[in-house]
C-alpha cells in the first residue's frame, strides 16, 4: 500500500539530516550578486569547502548591505539576480556537489516605503489584515495613542516640521499619501473627507458621484475597531469601494479639485493656523509621527534591538508563519538549500514551537514533493500532521532537516533541551579557539596595567550591569514601560500585592534584567519551564536584591514567582502571568546584547581580544584542558554545529584577534610600551572647552590594542596609510558612540569626535619632512613578533577549527589574513581572482618542488596570507577526505608532561581504523624566548608527546608531505613535528 503523507512525514522526522563538511561564508548585496557567488564556486571546491552559507537573499530594502532587513518573503532580491539567479547559482552547486545553507529571518522585517504588510497596517491600522503580523501593542499606556502606531521618524519635533511644509499630502498614481522626504505613508480612507470639506462642494463644483463616494468612504468601519466582525466588513467594503477611488483621483476632470484641496489641506509656509487642518487630517491616520527620539520611550511595537524599521514578526502566529514560509517549503521540496541558519532566534516569543514548525514543513514538502509547495493554509503545514507527531519526544529527535541557530552562548551554557537543531551558529566556539591562545598566568600584569592608565579598579560584572540599566533606560525603556504596565495590571488583582507602585515594580523588573547572567530563558507557550530556566531566574532576582537593599524585598519576590507562574502548571496558569513571563524574555536578549555587546565590549579596554561575541570580556585566556572539554561535549551533545573564528558580526577578526593574544605573553615590554606611549603622545591629546581630554585613557588604550592588532602585514605608499588612518577613524567613531560615555548615537559631540581623529592623525602621518612619528618607529619595535607569532595563533587556530568536533565555518577572505575591524571593516570587498590565482599556484609549486620546500618558502614571506590559505586548503582536503572521522571520530587529547604541556595543543580523531593525530603550538612567542623566527623545530629540544598505543606508526604531515614516526617507546619527538612547519596534521599511514 501506498505510503499516506502521515507515514511519510514520521518516517522523515526520524531520518538524519545531511550535515555539511565545511562551510564558507559569502555577504549577498547588490554588489556581489548570485552571479559573483556562482563565478566563486570552482575556486571554493578546490579550496575544500563542502557547502556554500550565504547571507539573507529574500528581497530586502533597496540598497541593503546584508539582506537581514527583508521586506518580501516570497520572492528572491531582484538586486542580486532574482529567481533565475537563485536557480544558475545553485544548480551550479548541484554539478559540484556542494551544499547551500541558506541564512532565514524569521524574527523581524524591514519596513518602509515598499512593504507591502507594512504600508497597508499604515493604512488600515488595526483592521487591517496584516495587524496580527507584526508585534504591535494596540492598547499602549498614552490614551491618544489607543489603536494607533507611532512612527518616531521625524529629525525635529513634530509642530515645526509640519509648518516647515515638511510634511505634506501628495497625490501619484491615484493614491492620496503623506510624505516626509523619503517617507511614503498612505492615507487612511475614512480621512479622505477631511481633505474635501463638505462646506466647500459646492463652490468647487464637486461632482455628485465623487460626493457619493466621499459619503461612503466615511461610513466605513473605523480603521480603529478591536472588532474581528467589523475589521472584515470593513476590509470587504474596502474591496469595492478602492477601485472607484483610485479611478476618481485619477480623473483629469477632477484634478483642479483635488489640487485646491491639497493646497489648502498643506498649508502656507510662516502661517501656523493655515496647517490646522493638515494637522486634522494626520490625527485622523493610524499611525503618529514623531521626533525619532521619542522611540526609546514611547515606541509601540517590538523592533530587532532599537533599530526602528525592523519590526517584530509574530512567529507564533500560524498564519505569519504560513505567510512568510511558502518560498522556503518551495525551495526545500525542490532540494535548492540542503541547511538553514536561523537568524536572531532569541528574538521569538516561542522559538522552540518556531524549530519544530520548521522540521515539520521540511518533512511534508520532501513527502508532498514540489507541487504542492504552493501557499500553506493558515495553521501551516501542521495542520495536515498534527495528530502523527502528537507523541514525538522531540528532546532526542534533531531533525531531518540540517538547522543551526544564532544564538549566543555564555561560555559554558548549553542550548535548551528540546530544540530541534544541530548546534548554533558559531558564536561559542570564538570563545574557546581565541581564548586558548592567551597567557592566563600574566592576568595580574595586565589588571595591575589597566587600572594604572584608568586611574581605578574596574569591575566588569558592574560594567555589564550598569550598561544594561543604561539601555533600559534609553534605548529599550519603551520596552521597560510595556512590561511594567503588564506586570502593574497583575499586581492590581492581587491583594498581597497590589500595594506595590509602578515605579517600585519597574525597578524590581530593570534590576532583574540587569542582573541576569544569560541572554534569555525558554518557558514555552504552555506554561513549561527547566531547572535551568529556573536557576536564571532565581540568580537574577536574588542579584537584584543583593544591589537593592533600598527596594521591598517582596516586590522581587512578586516578580519572581510571577515568572514561574506561581509554581503552577497546565490549565491552572494564570494567561496573563504566562504572556507576563514571555514577554519577559524577549527583552533579556536585546538587553544582554545591545548592554554587554554594544556598551560593555566598549567601555571594558583591558584587553580587547576577549571583547568578542560569544565570548567574555572578563575572560583572559583558558587551559588546554578546558579547550579540550568544550571539544569533548559538543562530541557529544552537538557534533555538527558550526565552529566559527570570523563572522560578519564579530567585533574583530581572527587574525586581529590573535596578533593581539601575542601581547598576552609580552608581560613586561608591553606594560613598558604603553607607558612610553602615554608620555610620548602627551601632547597630541586635546583639552576641550568643557575640560574633557579627548581622548580619555581608556580610549586610547583602545587606540593603541587596535592599532597594533590592525596593523597591516604591508605599508608601503602613503596611500596605504592613509587608507589604514580612514579605517580607524571610522572604527574610533562607532567605538566612542557604543561606549556611551563620552558621547553616543543619541547625543553626538562633533568635536570631540573631531579631537580623537586628530590624535590618530599625530599618530600615524608623518611630518612634512617625511620623517617617522615617533609612535610608529615605537610601534615597529614590537611588530615583528606581533606579526610573526599572531600569525602562527592564526595558523594554529584554522587547524583546530578544522579539526576539531563540529562543522568549520570560514568567512569571506578568512582564508587568508584579515586583519578588519567591527562592520562595516569587516564586510569589505573581496577579490576572489587573487586568491584563485593564489591556491593554483601554490598548487603547482607543490607538486613541483614538493610540498616541504613550498612550506619552507611560505615561512621566509608571510606577509602575503600564502601560509594560511595553504594550510586552510589541506586542512579542508584532509577533511574532505575523512569526513566520517572528523565529525563523528573519537576525540582523545594528548597531553605531554611538564611544563611543555602549555605549549602545545594535540588530540587524535579516530574512527574505523583510522588516525589523524592534530599538533599546533601554543604561546610560541614565549616558546622561542620571544624572538622572532621561524621555524619552531628546534626550540622543543628532547620533548615530545606520549603516543603509546602508536609506538613504531607512521603518519604523514598534510601540510609538508613529511613522514614522522613514532619511536617504539611510544613517543613522538616535537622537534620532529614542528622542523619545516608551525602546525601540523598528521595523518595516519600503513
Amino acid at each position: 500500500m501506498d505510503e499516506t503523507i502521515n507515514e511519510c512525514v514520521d518516517r522523515m522526522l526520524r531520518s538524519n539530516a545531511r550535515a555539511p563538511l565545511s562551510t564558507y561564508r559569502l555577504q549577498m548585496h547588490a554588489g556581489f550578486t548570485f552571479a559573483d557567488a556562482e563565478a566563486v564556486l570552482p575556486y571554493l571546491k578546490k579550496l575544500g569547502i563542502g557547502d556554500v552559507y550565504t547571507s539573507p537573499v529574500f528581497e530586502a530594502r533597496p540598497g541593503s548591505m546584508h539582506g537581514y532587513d527583508v521586506a518580501r518573503h516570497d520572492r528572491f532580491n531582484p538586486e542580486l539576480g532574482g529567481d533565475e539567479g537563485f536557480a544558475r547559482f545553485t544548480g551550479r552547486l548541484k554539478e559540484l556537489g556542494m551544499g547551500y545553507l541558506m541564512d532565514i529571518v524569521p524574527n523581524h522585517m524591514g519596513v518602509g516605503n515598499d512593504s507591502v504588510w507594512w504600508q497597508d497596517v499604515l493604512e488600515n491600522g488595526r483592521a487591517s489584515e496584516y495587524a496580527g503580523f507584526f508585534d504591535i501593542d494596540w492598547t499602549p499606556l498614552k490614551a491618544d495613542m489607543q489603536g494607533k502606531l507611532l512612527l518616531p521618524i521625524l529629525g525635529k519635533q513634530y509642530g515645526e516640521e509640519l509648518e516647515n511644509k515638511q510634511i505634506q499630502i501628495e497625490i501619484e498614481d491615484g493614491k492620496l499619501r503623506v510624505r516626509y522626504y523619503e517617507h511614503i505613508m498612505p492615507l487612511a480612507p475614512r480621512s479622505l473627507p477631511l481633505l474635501f470639506p463638505q462646506s466647500e462642494w459646492e463652490a468647487w463644483g464637486l461632482p455628485e458621484s465623487f460626493a457619493s463616494l466621499l459619503r461612503d468612504v466615511s461610513h466605513i468601519p473605523p480603521h480603529d475597531t478591536a472588532d474581528a466582525n467589523l475589521a472584515s466588513h470593513r476590509r470587504q467594503q474596502l474591496v469595492e469601494l478602492k477601485p472607484r477611488l483610485r479611478a476618481a483621483l485619477c480623473d483629469p476632470g477632477l484634478r483642479p479639485i483635488i489640487d485646491k484641496a491639497l493646497t489648502q489641506v498643506n498649508g502656507v509656509e510662516g502661517d501656523a493656523r493655515s496647517f490646522d487642518r493638515l494637522h486634522e487630517v494626520l490625527e485622523a491616520q493610524p499611525y503618529r509621527l514623531a521626533l525619532w527620539r521619542v522611540s526609546s520611550e514611547e515606541i509601540n511595537y517590538r523592533r530587532f534591538f532599537d533599530i526602528n524599521d525592523l519590526v517584530g514578526l509574530r512567529m507564533e502566529n500560524p498564519t505569519v508563519f504560513a505567510a512568510t514560509h511558502c518560498l522556503i517549503r518551495k525551495i526545500l521540496a525542490e532540494k535548492q538549500v540542503t541547511g538553514l541558519r536561523i537568524d536572531h532566534c532569541d528574538g521569538m516569543f516561542n522559538p522552540r514551537q518556531y524549530l519544530i514548525r520548521l522540521q515539520l514543513l521540511f518533512a511534508a514538502s520532501q513527502c508532498a514533493g514540489p507541487e504542492a509547495a504552493g501557499p500553506l493554509s493558515p495553521n501551516g503545514i501542521e495542520a495536515d500532521i498534527r495528530e502523527s507527531v502528537r507523541g514525538f519526544d522531540w528532546s532526542s529527535i534533531s531533525g531531518p532537516l540540517y538547522v543551526v541557530v544564532e544564538k549566543i552562548l555564555e561560555p559554558r551554557e548549553a542550548l535548551p533541551a528540546g530544540w530541534p537543531v544541530r548546534g548554533t551558529s558559531g558564536y561559542d566556539f570564538v570563545h574557546f579557539a581565541n581564548q586558548v591562545f592567551i597567557q592566563p598566568n600574566n592576568l595580574k600584569k595586565f589588571d595591575s596595567l589597566y587600572a594604572s592608565i584608568i586611574g581605578r579598579t574596574s569591575d566588569p560584572d558592574d560594567i555589564i550591569y550598569r550598561s544594561k540599566l543604561l539601555v533600559m533606560q534609553n534605548a529599550l525603556s519603551s520596552e521597560t514601560y510595556v512590561l511594567t504596565n503588564l506586570l502593574s495590571q497583575l499586581a492590581a488583582s492581587d491583594r498581597r500585592a497590589r500595594d506595590f507602585t509602578d515605579n517600585v515594580l519597574e525597578t524590581a523588573i530593570r534590576e532583574t534584567i540587569a542582573c541576569f547572567p544569560v541572554y534569555r530563558t525558554y518557558i514555552d507557550d504552555r506554561g513549561r519551564y527547566t531547572q535551568r530556566d529556573r536557576a536564571f531566574i532565581h540568580h537574577a532576582i536574588a542579584r537584584a536584591k543583593y544591589r537593592n537593599p533600598d527596594i521591598d524585598a517582596s516586590a522581587f519576590d512578586f516578580l519572581e514567582n510571577t515568572l514561574l507562574l506561581q509554581e503552577h502548571e497546565g490549565s491552572d496558569i494564570d494567561q496573563r502571568e504566562l504572556y507576563f513571563a514571555l514577554k519577559f524574555q524577549q527583552l533579556t536578549g536585546p538587553v544582554m546584547a545591545k548592554g554587554v555587546e554594544d556598551t560593555a565590549f566598549y567601555i571594558y579596554n583591558r584587553f580587547i581580544s576577549s571583547n568578542e561575541v560569544g565570548s567574555s570580556m572578563k575572560s583572559f585566556g583558558i587551559s588546554v584542558e578546558s579547550f579540550h572539554s568544550s571539544n569533548e561535549e559538543r562530541l557529544l551533545n552537538s557534533p555538527d554545529a558550526i565552529l566559527g573564528t570570523s563572522t560578519h558580526d564579530t567585533k574583530r577578526s581572527e587574525d586581529v584577534r590573535n596578533r593581539l593574544n601575542v601581547i598576552s605573553e609580552l608581560e613586561n615590554r608591553w606594560p613598558s610600551l604603553i607607558r612610553r606611549w602615554y608620555r610620548m603622545n602627551a601632547k597630541a591629546r586635546q583639552t576641550l572647552e568643557d575640560g574633557r581630554v579627548a581622548p580619555d585613557p581608556n580610549e586610547e588604550y583602545l587606540i593603541y590594542q587596535t592599532i597594533a592588532g590592525a596593523w597591516p602585514w604591508v605599508m608601503n605608499s602613503e596611500e596605504d596609510r592613509k587608507s589604514f588612518l580612514d579605517r580607524l577613524k571610522e572604527y574610533m567613531s562607532k567605538a566612542l558612540s557604543e561606549a556611551k560615555i563620552n558621547l553616543s548615537w543619541v547625543s553626538p559631540n562633533e568635536k570631540y569626535v573631531t579631537a580623537v581623529h586628530a590624535f590618530l592623525e599625530s599618530l600615524l602621518i608623518p611630518t612634512e619632512r617625511g620623517r617617522e612619528t615617533r609612535f610608529v618607529e615605537s610601534l615597529n619595535e614590537i611588530l615583528p613578533l606581533l606579526r610573526i607569532f599572531g600569525a602562527v595563533n592564526s595558523l594554529a587556530q584554522v587547524v583546530l577549527k578544522v579539526a576539531s568536533p563540529g562543522v568549520p565555518d570560514f568567512y569571506q577572505g578568512s582564508e587568508m589574513w584579515d586583519l578588519t575591524l567591527v562592520d562595516p571593516d569587516n564586510r569589505h570587498p573581496v577579490d576572489y581572482s587573487v586568491y584563485a590565482n593564489a591556491l593554483d599556484t601554490l598548487r603547482e609549486t607543490a607538486a613541483e618542488k614538493g610540498a616541504a620546500a613550498l612550506c619552507g618558502e611560505l615561512l621566509n614571506d608571510m606577509s602575503d596570507g600564502r601560509s594560511k590559505l595553504w594550510t586552510a586548503h589541506r586542512a579542508l582536503s584532509t577533511r574532505h577526505d575523512l569526513g566520517e572521522l572528523f565529525r563523528s571520530g573519537e576525540y582523545l587529547p594528548v597531553t605531554p608532561e611538564g611544563t611543555i604541556a602549555q605549549h602545545v595543543i594535540s588530540f587524535v580523531r579516530r574512527h574505523q581504523g583510522q588516525s589523524v593525530l592534530v599538533v599546533v603550538p601554543r604561546l610560541a612567542c614565549t616558546m622561542m624566548g620571544k624572538q622572532a623566527k621561524l621555524p619552531l623545530g628546534e626550540a622543543w629540544g628532547t620533548e615530545s608527546l606520549p603516543l603509546s598505543d602508536y609506538a613504531g606508526k607512521n603518519f604523514v604531515n598534510v601540510f609538508t608531505d613529511e613522514l614522522v614516526t613514532v619511536t617504539r617507546e611510544g613517543t613522538l619527538p616535537l622537534k620532529e613535528v614542528f622542523k619545516t612547519y608551525p602546525v601540523a596534521i598528521l595523518k595516519g599511514v600503513e
